[in-house]
């Protein structure tokens, strides 16, 4: 029933885990000894002894706090008018009043009294507090509700910018794909066995994190491998390609069919429609690895629903294989799909498509590793999932899908046109009721009950209006 006070791993007990404090996710996730959990979530059926990994001012919920913080500093373009316009429009109203005030009593001798009256009555109703006030708790409304659903939008100013795309770009694995691989098939080639081969391909990728390396790393140990990693030297990344290391003095490569042929080699193994890991010892091509990766169980039924937010190209930048890339783009209906692609790639071919558009809309790219900051930067608005993500990846969004679900996207842009469409009833009613008013008022037909009314009654009828933001989307 406790909250987690720290990020860290379970050592000891089980139990379910409500994280709807940080993901707005509602269904309880179970966790078991050697899993990770999260500071704010709480643990509702069991008891959990926990070693902590991280300082809290580095924990998941301390940066959620920061970047809900942060997200006030950011105004959008409607709140920064209003505010501008609040500096010049209150001064002139002011002397507008004056003149009123004075100019017709010394012209045309008229009672100082009742022009006063009417002076006053004027500035009252023309107090912009309607405007100054419920524009910002409009947007700050729409980043709560979002919060609310898990998405993290760091600044009013991208939350209006999604209101305008007309394109979105996403990454694959991870993004569209569940980013959980599994090694479906083990080709050895000339006269290297299955199992070699295998062994060959865990030691190579032993030091590597990336998902594929830990489905090798996996499909080894069930099979009962054990690897020797004090004869395991030499490990070296290339990111977008493969790696390389020194196992039992053979040099091994481990990678797709670009680093293959970049290393000189022709693979003897065909892509198939799964991603394929070659494996190259000491020069001689030994064969590869089929691995899959499943979609996400809501990516179609995302991609369906941006269509209906009135999103007109949705493509996909990856560095996988064009064989797997085009499997992908074919069962979700894409627009077009680049693979094989650096991370300097993806940057190049989203410049592309930036260039490619003929109106002023915004473009969205949607992503999670550390090789896709430089196009979540490059992107009107860069979109981070926040379970998988990678921290650089998260740090250089705009916005953040805690759930890591595409179908957090069709809800951040639906939230963002919510917020938008409220916002301007406001902005209509507040000019429309003071014009009307301040006319009255010229000419002596508005009293101050109506002025008062005109002012407070027009602000607290926009603040309530700002307000159905939390509670409908």
């Amino acid at each position: 029933g406790e909250k987690i006070p720290l990020d860290g791993e379970v050592v000891s007990g089980g139990s379910q885990v409500d994280n709807s404090a940080l993901t707005g996710e509602s269904k309880p996730v179970s966790v078991k000894i050697g899993d990770d959990v999260l500071a704010g979530a709480i643990a509702t059926t069991g008891a959990l002894t926990i070693k902590v990994s991280k300082l809290f001012t580095d924990s998941s919920i301390a940066k959620v706090m920061e970047l809900v913080e942060d997200a006030t500093a950011r105004k959008a373009k409607t709140e920064k008018f209003i505010t501008s316009f609040a500096r010049y429009y209150t001064p002139v109203v002011v002397l507008l009043a004056l003149g009123i005030a004075t100019i017709p009593p010394v012209i045309f001798e008229a009672s100082f009294e009742t022009w006063i009256y009417r002076a006053l009555v004027m500035l009252v109703i023309s107090c912009p507090c309607a405007l100054v006030v419920s524009i910002p708790l409009g947007y700050f409304a729409g980043i709560g509700k979002a919060s609310k659903q898990g998405i993290l939008v760091k600044g009013s100013n991208f939350l209006d910018a999604l209101t305008n795309v007309k394109s979105v770009v996403f990454d694959k694995t991870g993004t569209l794909t569940e980013g959980v691989f599994k090694v479906n098939a083990i080709k050895g080639a000339n006269g290297w066995s299955d199992e070699e081969l295998l062994e060959l391909a865990a030691a190579a990728e032993s030091q590597s994190t990336h998902p594929i390396a830990l489905s090798i790393q996996k499909a080894y140990e069930a099979r009962g491998g054990k690897l020797d990693e004090s004869k395991i030297s030499e490990h070296k990344a290339y990111p977008g390609l493969g790696v390389s290391a020194l196992y039992k003095d053979q040099y091994i490569l481990v990678g797709n069919n670009l680093f293959v042929e970049d290393s000189g080699i022709e693979s003897a193994i065909n892509e198939s429609n799964s991603t394929t890991a070659h494996v190259v010892v000491n020069g001689v091509y030994v064969g590869a690895l089929e691995i899959s990766d499943q979609l996400k169980p809501d990516v179609s039924v995302a991609i369906a629903g941006l269509r209906q937010q009135g999103i007109q190209y949705i493509s996909m930048l990856t560095g996988d294989a064009t064989s797997a890339a085009s499997r992908v783009a074919r069962e979700l209906g894409l627009d077009s799909y680049h693979a094989n692609l650096l991370p300097e790639d993806k940057v190049e071919k989203f410049e592309n498509i930036i260039n490619q558009r003929t109106d002023n809309s915004n473009i969205v790219f949607v992503g999670d590793g550390i090789n896709d900051a430089p196009v979540l930067a490059r992107a009107d608005v860069g979109v981070a999932m926040g379970g998988l993500g990678s921290d650089a990846a998260i740090e250089t969004a705009d916005v953040v899908l805690m759930t890591d679900s595409p179908m957090k996207l069709v809800e951040s842009i639906s939230i963002a046109k919510q917020t938008r469409r409220i916002v301007w009833q406001n902005i209509f009613l507040a000019f429309s009721v003071k014009a009307v008013f301040l006319s009255l008022g010229a000419i002596g037909l508005a009293t101050m009950w109506e002025a008062v009314f005109a002012d407070v009654g027009t602000a607290l009828i926009a603040v309530a209006n700002s307000s159905r933001i939390l509670t409908t989307i």
